[in-house]
């Protein structure tokens, strides 16, 4: 059975509650930088992988939103179709490592890769909003990762300036340890669940049951 995860979440949504302030902050003191307006959807196109927190924490808002219904049924066929697209995508990436690309370019390649979020509506609304990834939340100010800094096609912040940086590289480590908090709390045979990460599309179509949280003693094969 799995335990009651909301201490987890809560916290979840603590730190990304600071997310939200961070990027009102930047906001507030570049309003003519910051362009994020309803109806852009530019960062609901990029490729990411979410904590298996955050997943989790997602998976729980959608199956309260959509418990049942044609609504809920479009969201998972589109969500089935870009994991589909992204497994191939993937696939192509690890060739070119394997091929001797560097992981640099690699990176490059990953972050010009176009594919639209299976949350988009017809207006290019979430129908998650609320529940977003921190990463949507905090696209549209300048952002750094592992030494790399990147910043909003559409904003207006401009090249080679100092401006405040959010650095993800310090969310993603918060993350990671409320991620190795649910392997405990849940006593997880797998020692290594928390490093489980999977894009948001995969989050949606996901059972996460005690089979996949390695809850209990291993079924014997057959």
């Amino acid at each position: 059975m799995i335990p009651d995860l909301s201490p987890i979440f809560a916290s979840y949504e603590s730190l990304r509650d600071e997310a939200d302030k961070l990027f009102a902050r930047i906001r507030q003191d570049f309003p003519q930088c910051v362009t994020c307006k309803e109806g852009c959807s530019d960062c609901c196109h990029a490729l990411f992988d979410l904590s298996l927190v955050e997943a989790m924490y997602i998976n729980r808002a959608f199956e309260q939103a959509f418990p049942h219904g044609p609504q809920r049924s479009a969201i998972l066929s589109r969500a089935s179709e870009t994991d589909r697209h992204l497994t191939r995508l993937k696939r192509d990436l690890y060739r070119a490592e394997k091929a001797g690309e560097s992981p640099a370019a690699i990176m490059d390649r990953a972050a010009q890769i176009r594919l639209r979020c299976p949350l988009l509506d017809d207006d290019d609304r979430c129908l998650l909003y609320d529940a977003r990834p921190i990463t949507c939340r905090v696209y549209g100010v300048p952002t750094a990762i592992a030494g790399r800094g990147h910043v909003c096609g559409f904003s207006a912040f401009e090249q080679g300036q100092g401006y405040p940086t959010v650095y993800l590289d310090k969310l993603h480590s918060r993350l990671e340890v409320l991620s190795k908090d649910l392997g405990k709390a849940v006593n997880s045979r797998f020692s290594e669940l928390h490093e489980t990460y999977v894009p948001l599309s995969m989050a949606l179509i996901t059972r996460y049951d005690e089979s996949y949280l390695g809850i209990g003693p291993a079924r014997a094969e057959r």
